[in-house]
């Protein structure tokens, strides 16, 4: 780790096969927790590279643990986190408004580190039991719709490395990875990212992998659709820049959409919004991003169509009764 870490305050990069490597033995314990620290903390104070951000990619998805579900088309709803807004739960209930609209979502989480409340946190506050079965996983898609994907039951560096990055409690490369990662592969993403820069990355690999995508960042610099401001879309159509009065929409205040200083508190916004008694601005940020989503996987419907497909599933409870059939 002394030669890795010198590397880098010579302000180097790493080679695929480098940054792999790096991965692979952080895996497997080869590295203190200081050790481990020193680099997470380095490694961010620098812009990551496409061939650095691959090597590590590839590492985490060689060693996870492969629920066999290439029978289902796939989507996965995942941000970055990390752009310090503490929004509340947007993907997580966008992804069960798509699954509710009738596609098939395997959602990647994780336990908040930069921010108050992930994912993870929300669905096991709610009674969700995590698991890494395939079986378990293909009946909730068969049921629900959707399965849930807790990060650190399926890649052994996540757990290995998450009291450190809890410790340090700010964005590592760790969480530029958890969109590429999904355990289950799917061939549609949509993804929220913190930065232009990281968008780019993002991209760059989707192609190369030929998988169908949309990356989403909002110009304020939220890692979704906020509605707060204007915001940006890669996909295979281009780069585009989404004027939100065009969309027909008005600017919100960012505290309309904040999360919960607790996950209690996480947890009421999205049981409300699923129930059907969610503010304006709240529903209409989880459609729009769900909508976006439908039209990953469907390009040539036009975003209204998208949305109203999406504002029929959460306004009938189909979105409550695919999370109420994936919690039974």
């Amino acid at each position: 780790m002394k030669k890795i870490l010198n590397h880098l305050f010579e302000h180097k990069t790493f080679s695929k096969e480098e940054s792999k490597e790096i991965l692979t033995n952080i895996t497997q314990g080869m590295y203190n927790p200081s050790q481990m620290a020193a680099f997470m903390a380095a490694f961010c104070m620098r812009s990551i590279t496409v061939e650095e951000l691959e090597g590590f990619r590839d590492g985490m998805l060689d060693i996870c643990v492969k629920p066999d579900l290439k029978d289902y088309n796939l989507i996965d709803l995942c941000g970055t986190g990390g752009d310090g807004k503490d929004t509340f739960n947007i993907s997580t209930l966008a992804s069960f408004v798509v699954s509710g609209a009738g596609y098939k979502v395997s959602k990647h989480g994780n336990y908040g580190v930069s921010s108050g409340c992930g994912s993870s946190n929300v669905m096991e506050y709610l009674g969700y039991t995590f698991s890494n079965d395939t079986e378990h996983l293909k009946k909730t898609l068969d049921e629900a719709g959707i399965c849930f994907l807790h990060a650190p039951l399926f890649h052994p560096a996540m757990k290995t490395v998450a009291p450190i990055r809890r410790e340090l409690g700010v964005k590592t490369f760790f969480n530029m990875l958890g969109p590429l990662v999904n355990p289950a592969r799917p061939k549609h993403q949509m993804v929220g990212v913190f930065s232009l820069e990281l968008a780019r990355l993002y991209a760059y690999l989707y192609q190369k992998d030929q998988i169908k995508y949309t990356i989403v960042h909002a110009l304020e610099g939220y890692d979704e659709i906020s509605l707060t401001c204007d915001f940006k879309t890669f996909s295979s159509s281009g780069e585009h820049i989404h004027s939100i009065a065009q969309l027909g929409f008005e600017k919100i205040d960012p505290k309309a959409i904040g999360g919960g200083s607790t996950v209690k508190e996480s947890a009421e916004i999205f049981k409300s919004v699923l129930e059907g008694n969610g503010t304006k601005e709240q529903n209409n940020v989880v459609v729009c991003n769900a909508a976006v989503a439908i039209r990953t996987i469907s390009p040539e419907q036009s975003f209204a169509d998208c949305f109203y497909e999406a504002e029929e599933a959460l306004q009938s409870k189909k979105a409550l009764n695919s999370f109420k059939k994936m919690l039974s």
